[in-house]
């Protein structure tokens, strides 16, 4: 999960919110870092890059150096080690813009199980003019194994890293600039928004605002409930990709109209009442069709995991995200040639994290034990489900954002959460905390609905309106509470190609209405509404 939509990296911010205050060039030269004292951690480089000049150590050779680095300004790189236990060994990057420095620090986040360095989202930070951060999180490969007899180092991939970078980067940039950043951000996605949460509930006073994309935030829960799907879905259970396109028609057969557009998108995908019954095979078992056992999947698939006393243990997939790059097939049913990317977690979870056995086989797990074991083991550092969050919004904003069609993490995980911290926190949360829900996309981006919004290093728009990171920004820093983000789909890859659509996002409970006339391409034909209203 370390490129393309899965990781958010950053976002696009106007120059003409740079704060004012504050030296924007260094007071000392970036050599000097390396002699910088830190409490348990140890720097081990500090070299200043020309502009345009950096190049990703993970750039492969036969790939072409992406525009982005090209951009970058000259800035001071400063790689550390923190050492916070023994048992750690957590790499650290900050980069610092050599002149233009807006007073601001971003922290990036990372995906998956972490394991590398956030080049492009450190790139992007820089190009904006803010001071950033990332880690590896404490281990330098992306699965899992690193985990295996190393308590610490979970820990340190939970919550203990990303603070820990924080702290320290933050003092070396006091260092340079003789100045401490005026504002703090975090802004991430998946895995990278649980790291956003974990620090508004652990650590209030790290961040004055956080982005938080699609957080994995119930991770005990979803990588169990992860464990029964891979269950259900063995032996006759399975549905393979072939299948996935009918289940997809018959869903938008059934409730694409519903938000008064046909138009391949379920505007709120829990009105939709499809019943996989209807796809029940009738004669000789085709594509088109689903066993009665793959029927009983796809009900499982929506209706989400339960426990042996059906307890509800982590809520459904929403219909209306079965088909298309980034979608069931890749995430939850996976494919006859290889696994989908929920095995990959989930076995490398439990494996590694909750058993210990590199053999661990999730046929023969028993999942209530399983979540017993894995709340013991982990619950305390990974999870991030605490609804207290008036520590943190009473000086900071919070806004989080979550994909419809996600086929990683449950959209509607999302919203309850947001409903758990509005119940304990009261008029708090509506003046520091915003949900906005995303039609038609997918895991942190992609999908068929308008998922351009500022989210990403990939999304040139910068004014309030289109950027929901700048709109962060100026909730923060100028007490402006944002209301509708337009969002865009382009036409392809390069936003030069232009725009097919915009679409705007509302603010939780709210959502996009059509207006009944108008293009429905565009924005302007679209009210937010409650839902019913």
């Amino acid at each position: 999960m370390r490129n393309g939509s899965w990781v958010l990296l950053s976002a696009v911010i106007l120059p003409a919110l740079a704060y004012a205050a504050g030296a924007d060039t260094p007071v000392k030269t970036c050599a000097s870092m390396k002699q910088l004292s830190l409490p348990h951690a140890s720097i081990t480089l500090a070299v200043t890059l020309d502009a345009g000049t950096f190049v990703p150590p993970d750039l492969k050779k036969d790939e072409k150096l992406p525009p982005l680095y090209k951009s970058t300004p000259a800035f001071c790189r400063v790689l550390a080690t923190l050492n916070p236990t023994p048992d750690s060994d957590i790499k650290v990057e900050v980069w610092m813009p050599a002149k233009g420095w807006n007073g601001r620090f971003r922290g990036v986040g990372n995906g998956g199980f972490a394991g590398y360095i956030g080049y492009s989202g450190l790139a992007a930070a820089v190009t904006q003019g803010y001071a950033s951060a990332s880690t590896d999180t404490g281990h330098a490969t992306t699965d899992a194994e690193w985990a295996l007899g190393h308590p610490e180092k979970i820990i340190d991939y939970g919550y203990r890293a990303i603070h820990e970078m924080t702290l320290d980067a933050r003092t070396i940039v006091k260092a340079f600039y003789g100045d401490a950043p005026k504002r703090s951000y975090f802004a991430s996605c998946s895995n990278g928004g649980r790291q956003g949460l974990m620090e508004a509930q652990r650590f209030p006073d790290d961040y004055d605002g956080i982005l938080a994309g699609a957080p994995a935030n119930s991770w005990v829960p979803m990588l169990t409930a992860g464990l029964k799907t891979l269950q259900t879905l063995d032996k006759d259970g399975y549905i393979p990709p072939a299948k996935i396109p009918a289940i997809s028609h018959a869903v938008l057969a059934a409730c694409d109209a519903q938000d008064g557009l046909k138009d391949g998108i379920l505007n709120d995908p829990r009105r939709c009442r499809f019943d996989p019954s209807a796809l029940r095979c009738q004669d000789k078992e085709t594509d088109a069709c689903l066993t009665p056992a793959q029927v009983d999947s796809l009900r499982f698939l929506y209706a989400g995991a339960r426990d042996a006393f059906l307890k509800l243990l982590y809520p459904g997939f929403l219909p209306g995200a079965e088909e298309g790059d980034g979608g069931w097939a890749d995430w939850i049913t996976g494919s006859e040639e290889g696994k989908s990317v929920g095995t990959f977690f989930v076995t490398g979870y439990f494996a590694n994290m909750v058993y210990g056995k590199k053999d661990w086989d999730f046929r023969k797990a028993q999942v209530d034990n399983a979540l017993r074991r894995a709340y013991i083991k982990t619950g305390q550092a990974m999870d991030a489900m605490d609804p207290h969050l008036k520590p943190f919004l009473a000086h900071s904003k919070l806004i989080v954002y979550h994909g419809w069609n996600d086929p990683a993490i449950s959209a509607l995980n999302s919203i309850n959460y947001y409903n758990s911290v509005t119940a304990d926190a009261g008029e708090t949360s509506d003046r520091s905390l915003r949900l906005y829900m995303v039609p038609g996309m997918q895991h942190c981006g992609g999908g068929p609905g308008a998922t351009s919004f500022g989210q990403s290093d990939a999304d040139a728009r910068g004014d309030a309106d289109h950027n929901i990171f700048t709109a962060l920004v100026q909730w923060v820093e100028n007490g402006k509470a944002p209301a509708a983000i337009i969002a865009a789909k382009y036409r392809g890859e390069d936003p030069a190609e232009g725009v097919l659509m915009t679409r705007p996002l509302c603010p939780y409970p709210q959502s996009a209405k059509y207006k009944g006339a108008g293009d429905p391409n565009d924005a302007g034909s679209f009210t937010c509404a409650n839902n019913g209203d």
